[in-house]
């Protein structure tokens, strides 16, 4: 039987999020029915709501978050009704190619994430008889939501909920930039472009890898502080700063790393990359851009510089989520520091309104107020 619960819904390309009621579907096979308690703010809604990543309208925002599960379909086996889970962007199946090879982040089942519907082209949420898809086939910005359990993470070690709910796209990605795509060791020299959510976990990532220097570049003054808390060494506001600072203090050999999280790649954001990279040094591009971005050749050859792309940070989520929880709870890393501001479901304009002015380094959605504590 279906149930009813609150959502932020897009109907169309360049629309805004409409609170509304809408129908949520009971579990099918291998999947489950959360109740959800907190769902992180992502610059990746924003894409899909404005048209420049590819979504099916109308779809329910959120593609991170954390939850109870309620009800599970036939065949599940990873969770149980009452298990607190992490609601994770990046599905793994375990079975595909990719998952048995170690390559948990380029599961098969992404492709569901770009449809933001099941495999078969069916629909989880409605509403005045329409089918509505869902951000990375989630919909974490939904009271209930029906996800795939391979986009289910337990949670077995107690964790407040709301900064737990950014373990499903931002840490993992900004950490896993850093210590599995990047593969910074210790005592590299690494620049950070952009210093959002995912940009100040890849500078957490970095300094746990053992970085010497970590330099992040973000032209607002509230991000670089942000950043400066967490482990960054360094912070400036243009790219040239960070050149003329890495040049100095490694007497001319440059950066080995450059990780790229700015919300918008660009042509200037790349060639600044490759510049503060020195011989056979690696630019590591999590950010997106709205097309092709270009440099020219001869940075890239003279110097044997790389560049290289990451998709979920090339973290495994059911490996390195439950590592980021231990390394919280054991005091390494601190979830709360991400977590600039707490908006109930009805205030989602003013988080997406906030995150575009630069005053959040993360907001959470918290649907439950209790529990997300």
């Amino acid at each position: 039987m279906s149930i009813t619960t609150r959502a932020a819904v897009c109907r169309a390309a360049g629309e805004p999020w409409e609170v509304t009621d809408v129908e949520v579907d009971d579990p099918g096979p291998r999947e489950v029915r959360v109740r959800m308690v907190a769902a992180g703010l992502c610059h990746c809604d924003e894409h899909a709501r404005t048209g420049r990543s590819p979504a099916l309208f109308p779809l329910v925002g959120g593609h991170e978050g954390t939850g109870v599960v309620e009800l599970v379909g036939p065949g599940v086996t990873r969770v149980r009704a009452g298990d607190p889970v992490i609601l994770c962007a990046a599905p793994v199946c375990g079975s595909c190619r990719f998952c048995s090879t170690g390559r948990q982040n380029l599961c098969e089942r992404g492709r569901e994430t770009a449809t933001g519907r099941p495999a078969d082209g069916s629909a989880r949420f409605h509403a005045g008889g329409e089918d509505l898809g869902a951000v990375a086939a989630l919909g974490t910005l939904a009271g209930h939501l029906v996800a795939s359990e391979h986009s289910v993470v337990p949670l077995r070690e107690p964790l407040p909920m709301a900064p737990a709910a950014l373990l499903g796209c931002t840490v993992p990605t900004g950490w896993g930039t850093a210590v599995h795509a990047a593969g910074v060791a210790a005592g590299d020299t690494v620049v950070v472009y952009g210093a959002g959510g995912v940009g100040a976990s890849t500078v957490i990532g970095a300094r746990l890898a053992g970085a010497r220097h970590v330099v992040v570049v973000d032209p607002v003054p509230f991000k670089r502080e942000r950043a400066a808390a967490v482990g960054a060494t360094h912070t400036v506001a243009t790219a040239a700063e960070a050149h003329a600072f890495v040049a100095d203090t490694t007497w001319g050999r440059l950066a080995e790393h450059a990780l790229l999280t700015v919300d918008d790649l660009d042509d200037a954001v790349l060639c600044a990359a490759l510049d503060a990279v020195g011989k056979t040094g690696l630019v590591t591009v999590t950010a997106r851009g709205d097309g092709a971005v270009r440099a020219p050749s001869g940075r890239i050859i003279g110097f044997q510089r790389r560049i290289h792309g990451a998709r979920f940070g090339g973290a495994r989520p059911l490996i390195d989520v439950p590592r980021l929880v231990s390394l919280h709870t054991a005091g390494r890393i601190d979830l709360d520091q991400l977590v600039t501001r707490r908006y109930p479901l009805d205030r989602i304009a003013d988080a997406h309104r906030d995150a575009r002015d630069g005053t959040l380094v993360r907001g959470v959605v918290v649907h439950d107020q209790e529990a997300a504590a």
